[in-house]
């Protein structure tokens, strides 16, 4: 849905912009995995051989997209299936609701979901609010993730990821005009649609959700809205780093267990 922002006086129209992933169409070359470290100046990581040829084994603060490589259950025979992870680019971030400082993380007026270092605080607060498990943190505890390409969009130029995809399974564009292209297509679903007011980055899939590897109705955790509505406002009185810190660990670790004798289990 476009979305409106009056700029000196002028109402204009923005429309999203987004990725369309479709999954039967990868071949697993990992391509796009490559650009994005090359064109965000991103170091290899040394890894170990698991027995997979999935590699490196997740996100990490140096690797914003990776291919998951998933054998369906439900298949008779062998089936590999490789899908594209990053960040969902939600059109209501449960990431930026729940974010105390401002300024650390907002969205391009295209959709993209976008962070600041040097604002940052290393609370880790993003990825409690994250229902897709993206937020990954630095050395310093700084949050790192996919952007979108947000220094190549506005000059009308593709994300990396997609523009050096050999197959079209990470295509780029207008985001109705994705959605669109997959259902010409006869997809099953385009996932994403309408969760979180619309993904940034969509899935065309054959079959349901969870054969993918995917939530079926994927919605912010139930600790955001308790968190943006009760406990946010502490911090603009000075008081919500404790609190964000005692937030975290409940949400995370849940509540410490106590011993007969008085000490933590």
């Amino acid at each position: 849905m476009a979305n409106m922002e009056k700029l000196s006086g002028v109402d204009i129209t923005r429309k999203r912009i987004g990725l369309l992933v479709t999954p039967e169409l990868c071949m697993g070359c990992r391509g796009c995995q490559v650009a994005c470290k090359e064109w965000n100046k991103l170091p290899a990581d040394r890894t170990s051989n698991s027995g997979t040829y999935e590699n490196p084994p997740d996100l990490n603060a140096n690797t914003w997209n990776k291919i998951k490589f998933i054998e369906p259950k439900e298949k008779k025979g062998q089936e590999w299936l490789f899908i594209s992870q990053r960040c969902m680019h939600c059109g209501d971030p449960g990431c930026l609701r729940i974010c105390p400082v401002p300024g650390a993380i907002g969205k391009t007026r295209d959709g993209a979901v976008v962070y600041n270092k040097a604002k940052c605080i290393g609370c880790k607060l993003c990825s409690v609010g994250c229902p897709f498990d993206i937020p990954r943190f630095d050395k310093n505890t700084k949050i790192s993730k996919c952007h979108l390409c947000f220094d190549r969009t506005p000059a009308g130029l593709a994300p990396l990821c997609a523009k050096t995809c050999p197959t079209g399974a990470i295509s780029y564009g207008d985001r109705d005009a994705l959605i669109a292209k997959a259902k010409g297509m006869g997809y099953k679903s385009v996932y994403g649609e309408n969760s979180l007011s619309g993904l940034g980055v969509l899935y065309a899939f054959k079959e349901a959700p969870e054969y993918y590897g995917f939530k079926g109705s994927p919605g912010l955790p139930g600790g955001v809205s308790f968190w943006r509505n009760f406990l946010k406002p502490l911090t603009a009185i000075g008081v919500g780093a404790s609190v964000a810190g005692a937030f975290v660990h409940y949400l995370s670790i849940g509540p410490d267990e106590v011993t007969d004798e008085g000490g933590d289990a």
